[in-house]
């Protein structure tokens, strides 16, 4: 299996080579994309980050996932019914690499070889993004907002290989990536600090249990 150093390369060659395939910079609070249902974008991020947004009809925002460096995103794996519902919103200043699904896996007419490594580097990227959404919901099935907490800090401890790491969300984003109260997530985050399970200095935690 390619690592990610490899995929971020190879679509990158893609995105020089390939006519089938366009990339935008965007600046950070621009709108990347809207899903639009039936129209199978598909979009990866190669530099930056992003969050995919919901509003519903009252105005209250989801943060559905954080977009990193090198993940894949697009109405192709998460269908929308009704167009605007679900937006991306750069983070930060970021490029992004768009084709559409039902297009891409054809053959170009120029017969660009790099099309022949297509297939196993979009696999792998829609694997990643399976693991990721998988873990999520994993999250949200935890029963009280510690657990939620402290299983989301485990997770981030695990990906950095340190017991400290830097909240990719602000808090006000942080309780709605876990769909949790920001005031009671505040004040089990006081409690948790008192308790002496993590130290907190602005996003940074650090997590004081083995």
């Amino acid at each position: 299996m390619p690592t990610e150093l490899e995929i971020l390369n190879f679509f990158k060659s893609l995105n020089s080579n390939c006519l089938k395939v366009s990339s935008r910079s965007f600046a950070r609070g621009e709108t990347v994309t809207t899903y639009i249902e039936k129209r199978n974008q598909m979009c990866i991020l190669l530099n930056g980050e992003a969050e995919l947004i919901r509003y519903d009809f009252n105005g209250n925002k989801t943060i559905i996932g954080h977009i990193s460096s090198n993940e894949i995103f697009g109405e192709s794996l998460y269908p929308a019914n009704t167009n605007n519902e679900l937006f991306v919103l750069a983070k930060s200043d970021c490029e992004v690499l768009f084709f559409t699904y039902n297009v891409i896996l054809k053959k170009c007419k120029t017969n660009c070889k790099i099309h022949s490594e297509f297939s196993q580097n979009l696999h792998t990227l829609i694997l990643n993004q399976t693991v990721k959404l998988n873990t999520r919901i994993e999250l949200l099935t935890k029963k009280n907002i510690r657990d939620k907490l402290l299983s989301y800090f485990e997770i981030l401890s695990n990906k950095n290989l340190s017991k400290s790491f830097t909240l990719p969300f602000s808090l006000t984003d942080l309780a709605d990536y876990l769909s949790i109260d920001r005031s009671a997530m505040m004040r089990e985050l006081a409690h948790l600090k008192e308790e002496g399970f993590i130290q907190k200095k602005g996003k940074k935690i650090t997590l004081l249990y083995e």
